[in-house]
């Protein structure tokens, strides 16, 4: 097989190293930080992240889904109740996330356990979202399930368009909602000269306090 060989791809990072002193007491305070930092360097997508959950046989699974709202208790991102994720995380409620912000040199991997949002969280923002993008959740209600191919989903959307005239409000289906990844262990990671990579991890201790410390690249 002809291909570029992935071991001679490397990239130097440059750039002052993390420090012990600038950060928060709060992961989520120093989380706001980086995210706002991500946001205005223009990288794609920067409340992208990697969702990853254990399957009821063991299997580890991960795929990517887009943060929709943080808070000092944790990260919300909403999907389909029935979807494989979902049915993941309600028989075995932990998790993780990753923040591949590599284009800054910056990484960040949140772990802890999901709840469900409640019904007023989630008809909130599923009010805010485009009418498009609320259709779809309606179009998708069998989501991770074999379909016959993009004509039958064409065809739904267009069905639930009839449904709802352009002037008429979209109700949330009941199978969609969110989850709240409530954090207990946060690492922040900074690329740095010759593999000398930064990682600080915060560790949640009695109620809101967290242990910090500073983990070997």
């Amino acid at each position: 097989m002809d291909h570029r060989n992935p071991a001679e791809l490397r990239k130097p990072y440059t750039g002052e190293p993390l420090r012990r002193s600038s950060l928060a007491a709060h992961p989520m305070t120093q989380f706001d930080l980086w995210f706002d930092e991500a946001y205005a360097s223009g990288l794609g997508e920067p409340n992208a992240m990697v969702l990853a959950s254990v399957e009821p046989t063991g299997m580890p699974r991960a795929r990517t889904v887009l943060l929709k709202g943080y808070d000092r208790t944790g990260l919300r991102f909403f999907t389909n109740y029935t979807s494989r994720k979902a049915r993941a995380l309600d028989a075995d409620p932990r998790a993780s996330v990753l923040f591949p912000w590599h284009a800054i040199r910056r990484q960040v991997l949140v772990a802890g356990r999901v709840e469900r949002l409640s019904d007023a969280e989630n008809d909130l923002y599923f009010a805010s979202r485009p009418r498009g993008s609320q259709l779809g959740a309606w179009a998708s209600e069998r989501q991770s399930r074999p379909v016959e191919g993009r004509a039958e989903l064409d065809r739904l959307y267009r069905g639930f368009e009839t449904v709802w005239p352009e002037d008429e409000e979209i109700p949330r289906p009941s199978y969609w909602g969110g989850f709240r990844l409530l954090p207990e262990e946060v690492e922040f990671w900074q690329g740095g000269a010759d593999r000398m990579h930064d990682r600080f991890r915060y560790l949640r201790g009695d109620g809101d306090d967290w242990e910090i410390d500073r983990l070997s690249p």
